[in-house]
């Protein structure tokens, strides 16, 4: 059963077998707050179209499904809509240039304790482009062997492919790795792939009841207690 950790009065984890030794982590939403800054975007553009894109829809289609909302824009042909999408792509990189820190709040400290114990991989959805922009001045990808964008794999989340190649290329089994998600789309897509995953939530998940999931948490102090948990190994 799914645990929503609003205390951390553990019970003794039962050790897996093989052990835990890598963690997989999705990008937007967990360790950058980027998603509202995607949802901005889209409804700005759907808007200019007569679409008023809400955060349910971009919820549904998006987060959930990975559809998007080009099915809404019926005056145009296949051809514009490619041109659309390009079109929104452009002001997502322009939108990242011009933000700050990015990082949601704790997730370097947490990254750092935890590469000292794990292998540790970035599994994304994003654009190659829009991951090296947002992650310009974090630090942080010192911490991962590798990432992996969309340009790496044919089918995105909520396809297990990513994942599967995320394994594949640590040399590990699902049973050796955690995955941490914050949308329906890629837990789907660990679960498919047979690897545990941690939801954390976020505000356009905030009801999302990340059903099949070990636990959700709140914010990345809850995540690092629970991965400890889960890995079956005590805080340093």
């Amino acid at each position: 059963m799914m645990r929503t950790f609003h205390h951390f009065n553990f019970s003794p984890p039962a050790m897996p077998t093989p052990p835990i030794s890598a963690i997989l982590w999705d990008n937007d939403g967990v360790l950058v707050d980027t998603e509202h800054l995607f949802y901005q975007v889209n409804r700005e553009l759907f808007h200019e179209h007569g679409i008023a894109l809400t955060a349910q829809h971009f919820f549904d289609w998006f987060l959930q499904d990975n559809c998007g909302a080009w099915h809404l824009l019926t005056q145009f042909d296949a051809g514009q809509i490619v041109e659309l999408r390009n079109e929104r792509n452009r002001r997502y990189s322009q939108r990242l240039h011009e933000q700050g820190e990015l990082l949601t709040p704790g997730i370097g400290a947490v990254v750092q304790q935890l590469a000292q114990r794990f292998r540790m991989a970035v599994v994304t959805s994003a654009r190659h482009e829009d991951f090296h922009i947002i992650h310009r001045n974090t630090n942080l990808l010192q911490h991962f062997e590798f990432v992996l964008t969309d340009s790496d794999y044919v089918n995105s989340k909520p396809s297990p492919e990513p994942y599967l190649l995320g394994l594949q290329r640590l040399g590990l089994t699902a049973q050796q790795a955690l995955v941490v998600e914050d949308s329906p789309r890629g837990l789907q897509a660990a679960l498919a792939a047979g690897i545990g995953c941690i939801g954390i939530r976020s505000a356009l998940t905030a009801n999302y009841p990340f059903e099949g999931a070990l636990c959700v948490v709140e914010n990345n102090q809850q995540l690092l207690q629970a991965i400890e948990h889960y890995a079956g190994v005590g805080a340093a």
